[in-house]
């Protein structure tokens, strides 16, 4: 990391990965453009004043995301009873399958309280096989294991958000 960046360097920083961020942030959000919108723009004014002391990132992607998930995280965390209809665990589990995760405001809001719920590590996990849609192999190699382990860890990561989702239903209906 540098020690100090230019205008010219923020700008170009800016400029290559804003869409991408964007994109992330929308996945995570469920499609609630307001949100996304909020936590790119809170995730950049992070960036420049951080970066302005201590010098971009050698990954500045890599930064701005890792900070825009640790938000959404805590917004659904903060975030005070989820909204739902007469919905199982398993048609919401269905929905992150069929990568429907943002066709529903209620839906996401689930999904994103329950991964705020599970260890970060498994999180991730499902993150980046559902939302940005990493094959088994691509898994593999960014983690450093086999294809089987990256299956048996999405599987137990699966079971947890389960879990979780049918804890969170139960609470909100008042059946827990």
């Amino acid at each position: 990391m540098a020690d100090s960046i230019t205008e010219t360097e923020l700008e170009r920083i800016y400029d290559d990965t804003i869409t991408e961020l964007y994109g992330y942030a929308s996945r995570r959000c469920g499609g609630r453009r307001e949100l996304a919108e909020d936590v790119t723009q809170e995730v950049w004014m992070r960036a420049l004043r951080h970066w302005r002391m201590h010098g971009a990132p050698d990954n500045p992607i890599g930064w701005l995301t890792t900070v825009a998930r640790n938000l959404i995280v805590s917004h659904f965390r903060k975030r005070e009873g989820v909204p739902l209809d007469l919905m199982s665990a398993a048609e919401v589990l269905a929905a992150v399958d069929a990568n429907a995760v943002s066709d529903s405001e209620e839906v996401a809001s689930l999904v994103g309280h329950a991964l705020a719920r599970i260890p970060d590590a498994e999180a991730r996990l499902l993150e980046t096989f559902h939302y940005d849609r990493l094959k088994m192999s691509q898994l593999a190699e960014v983690y450093g294991i086999s294809e089987r382990a990256v299956e048996g860890r999405l599987r137990r990561a699966r079971e947890r958000l389960r879990r979780e989702l049918e804890i969170t239903l139960k609470t909100d209906r008042g059946l827990a």
